[in-house]
């Protein structure tokens, strides 16, 4: 058997043994320990499945020797030899029979015959058996990602952003309860029967309708906001991808429904213990109103795993209703389990790899000696031709491997071709190959902070050391550099303490663009804006240099107004807008 295809069904098996343990364990813990942490223990079981590593001594690996021991054992001598023939050695030579006629009776009606190539065959169909298992995988992929496709354009079709302020502002404030500083979209689709959350790298939380009261409004964007924040779209497509690769292994299906609901569970928890333990009721029935719409609308196919089914809400309901927070031996007693399981992962084990290669070239003697000396000799062939290959197909972690292999001056050469082709995520790869103290680092981060380049700034910031990152810092303070001091102080862990010299530099600016507004005959109250003693409706202010925006939009207001600059960014004048610049930047036309 492929020796890839026999460490990966060790996988499957170990992990199949540590779901079983998960799930006869979360019948004696259920409610007596942290929903959030019967979600992300499944991650103990995801690396089992999907990384082939572990001690050279292990349940499972001593098991397979034992196994494949046993098997070497029952073979028949006769087999045996014909082994040794296959490998290149002569048994007849060895009996002292003439070369060139100890084969002279055998015909292609002879028995014999037919039973050797009855075996041949079935050893080449057991060798290629991983191609049924790749392909399998790679259709099962293909199909879970077609169908996300399908419900991501179902619900864009009745995509409406919301431009209700009252609502976009108790998103922001929620978003910043919870810490989230990216901005997060809100939508409304008519088309979807329950609030919900899309969007891998641009959130977006949709809604049924904005009808919807403050309170309830409150706890469905906590909950999606939780989802986002935890990352849950990312944890869920792990699950997926390891079950198109363990397509074949029931128990890794039931993990995925398991987790689906730990997911929902963990979410009601989290977001419990950020508004309180008093809030149960409320949003219990938040709950209840959100999925009372369920039906209300013709679904999509695509869309039916967002409805819950009666007996899934009634547990999530009481699992609220009985919701408090746990004691500290709890506590204790997670931290126990958790190392349990970390352990019993690493005991459970794979069948080795060595074990493999060594149980492979038993079989094959000499022949496998001498394509282990090929292939150990095609890997170290031009490097440079197989990072060219690598890039140009896409390969990421193939080109990864050998650009760690490239001499210092072709690795320059590649990072500038990277940096030029604006590739970010070849470049992460790349700089993670490069030698600990190479000068590499510091050259292409005085090239990314020169040209402004925060992606790729912030990819070399993740390789830095703290005195590093300190020196930088202290260079973006000197510059003033906004922007470079944040991905440091975040690098740093000094959120905090940027977060106030950022506060502290807007009052300033603020304080400093309201006398400038004022010179210019507009007045401002919080706000408010007022020009020529009458509310603005809209007020437009756009820099010169395109490096500031500042657009405010009160529907009291009766005029449209916006401010003139010259090259040096200094107010010339005010004008009014015409309905045809307010069309344009209300709806992207003339």
């Amino acid at each position: 058997m492929n020796a890839v295809l026999k460490i990966f069904l060790s996988m499957s098996v170990s992990g199949g043994l540590l779901i079983l343990v998960l799930l006869l364990g979360k019948r004696f813990v259920k409610d007596k320990i942290s929903r959030q942490w019967q979600y992300y223990i499944w991650l103990a079981v995801i690396i089992r499945l999907l990384f082939p590593f572990g001690p050279e001594i292990s349940l499972l690996g001593k098991t397979y020797q034992i196994v494949d021991q046993a098997i070497i054992q029952a073979v028949p001598l006769s087999q045996q030899q014909s082994a040794l023939n296959i490998s290149g050695s002569n048994p007849a030579s060895v009996a002292g029979i003439e070369p060139g006629r100890e084969n002279v009776n055998l015909s292609a009606d002879d028995p014999a015959m037919s039973t050797h190539s009855f075996q041949d065959a079935g050893k080449s169909l057991i060798n290629h058996v991983w191609l049924i298992w790749l392909a399998a995988a790679l259709g099962l992929l293909i199909r879970k990602i077609t169908i996300y496709q399908s419900f991501v354009r179902y619900i864009n079709a009745g995509l409406m952003p919301v431009s209700d302020m009252e609502l976009l502002d108790r998103l922001s404030m929620a978003a910043g309860q919870m810490g989230i500083r990216k901005p997060i979209e809100l939508c409304v689709n008519p088309l979807i029967s329950s609030p919900l959350l899309i969007g891998f790298f641009h959130p977006c939380i949709v809604l049924p309708g904005t009808e919807i009261p403050e309170k309830d409004f409150y706890y469905i964007t906590m909950h999606e906001l939780t989802h986002y924040k935890r990352r849950d779209m990312f944890y869920k497509w792990l699950v997926q991808i390891t079950v198109c690769l363990h397509w074949f292994n029931p128990l890794v299906h039931f993990m995925s429904r398991e987790i689906i609901r730990d997911c929902e569970f963990s979410c009601d928890e989290a977001v419990l213990l950020k508004t309180g333990c008093g809030n149960r009721q409320d949003y219990g029935k938040t709950l209840l109103d959100a999925m009372a719409a369920v039906g209300k609308y013709r679904e999509n196919p695509g869309a039916v795993t967002l409805g819950e089914d009666k007996q899934l809400l009634k547990e999530r309901m009481g699992a609220i209703m009985n919701f408090k927070k746990k004691s500290r031996a709890m506590w204790l007693l997670t931290g126990v389990l958790t190392l349990c399981m970390i352990l019993g992962t690493a005991f459970i084990g794979v069948y080795p790899a060595s074990a493999a290669g060594n149980h492979t070239a038993g079989k094959s003697g000499e022949t496998a000696g001498q394509g282990l000396t090929q292939e150990k000799t095609g890997v170290s062939e031009d490097y440079e031709r197989w990072a060219k290959k690598y890039y140009e197909a896409d390969a990421i972690p193939s080109f990864q491997i050998v650009f760690a292999r490239l001499e210092e001056s072709a690795q320059k050469k590649w990072l500038e071709k990277i940096y030029g082709d604006g590739d970010i995520a070849f470049f992460s790869a790349a700089v993670r190959g490069l030698a600990i103290n190479s000068p590499l680092f510091a050259e292409f981060a005085e090239k990314a902070y020169a040209d402004e380049d925060m992606a790729f700034f912030s990819t070399l910031a993740d390789c830095m050391e703290e005195a590093e990152l300190e020196l930088w810092l202290n260079r973006a303070l000197d510059d003033g550099n906004l922007a470079f001091q944040s991905i440091l102080s975040d690098r740093l862990g000094r959120d905090e303490a940027f977060d106030e010299l950022k506060e502290k530099r807007e009052k300033v600016w603020t304080k400093a663009q309201a006398a400038e507004y004022q010179a210019a005959g507009i007045t401002m109250d919080g706000r408010d804006y007022y020009y020529a003693g009458e509310l603005v409706n809209i007020f437009l202010d756009i820099r010169s240099d395109q490096s500031f925006c500042t657009l405010n939009m009160n529907p009291e207001g009766t005029v449209n107004i916006k401010i003139i600059r010259d090259a040096d960014n200094k107010i010339t004048g005010v004008t009014y807008m015409t309905e045809i610049e307010v069309a344009e930047l209300l709806y992207g036309r003339s």
